[in-house]
């Protein structure tokens, strides 16, 4: 295996199933040292330990994302551990609540804002004050296809998820001349945990899968090497930009 992240520091926020675990894997596999985050210990330590029967080295930090201060000990807590941080993937997100908007709570909207957009600008505060300290980083930022399009009842993601657009925009700009390059990647819909969570039944899964050119569903390896080639060296003059992986689905 390549090791082209030897002796590199990532924190992977969500990274205790789906994209953010497959990730974590892959990132390991490549020679980085880990730093799994999530709000569920036990599926995190598992991750941990997978990673460390193959031979790497992970640790893991429970934070609730959605609490800026959660994401400032995170950081703080990785640099503890490894000394600094090169990679970050701010992965962590939810569904939320699926109403028209006339109909959505007010409680709904602040939660999916909170975790799905204020999160990563918490993250990426205090990534970024550490990576300006090393003079070097890259992060990416986990958005959606629905950060480029609508979809019905969906208006609280939709605009979390265009809003990690315009923010990776923004700090790729101001950081660029740092050393520091930011991307957002825009998976389409993948077989993860989240699928379930949000009571996506078979029926409604085949009706998914119709909706993506290639005929099927994204699997969360896909995503992750995406991730993995924009956290690395091999992507090093791409900045600012927004990447879909998506199964043909924003062809059409």
């Amino acid at each position: 295996m390549e090791q082209d992240l030897a002796g590199k520091v990532a924190i992977i926020t969500g990274g205790a199933s789906g994209i953010g675990k497959a990730t974590a894997l892959l990132f390991a596999a490549h020679g980085a040292k880990v730093v799994v985050s999530d709000i569920h210990e036990q599926a995190g330590d598992e991750v941990i330990q997978q990673i460390k029967q193959t031979g790497g080295e992970a640790v893991f930090i429970k934070a609730d994302v959605s609490k800026a201060e959660d994401c400032e000990q995170l950081v703080s807590k990785a640099i503890e551990t490894f000394g600094r941080v090169d990679i970050a993937f701010n992965n962590a997100g939810i569904g939320g609540e699926a109403n028209p908007i006339a109909d959505m709570s007010i409680e709904g909207w602040n939660k999916i804002i909170a975790v799905n957009l204020s999160s990563v600008f918490y993250c990426m505060k205090y990534q970024l004050q550490q990576m300006v300290k090393q003079g070097s980083g890259a992060i990416v930022n986990n958005s959606s296809i629905l950060g480029s399009v609508g979809f019905a009842n969906s208006a609280g993601y939709v605009a979390a998820k265009h809003g990690l657009l315009g923010l990776t925009k923004n700090a790729a700009i101001e950081y660029s001349a740092k050393g520091i390059r930011v991307n957002v990647i825009g998976p389409a819909f993948i077989n993860t945990p989240l699928l379930t969570e949000a009571g996506i039944d078979d029926t409604v899964k085949k009706a998914l899968v119709q909706l993506h050119p290639i005929g099927r569903l994204g699997e969360s390896k896909e995503v992750a090497e995406l991730v993995l080639w924009l956290s690395s060296d091999k992507a090093s003059f791409v900045t600012g930009s927004y990447y879909a992986v998506d199964g043909g689905y924003l062809a059409q």
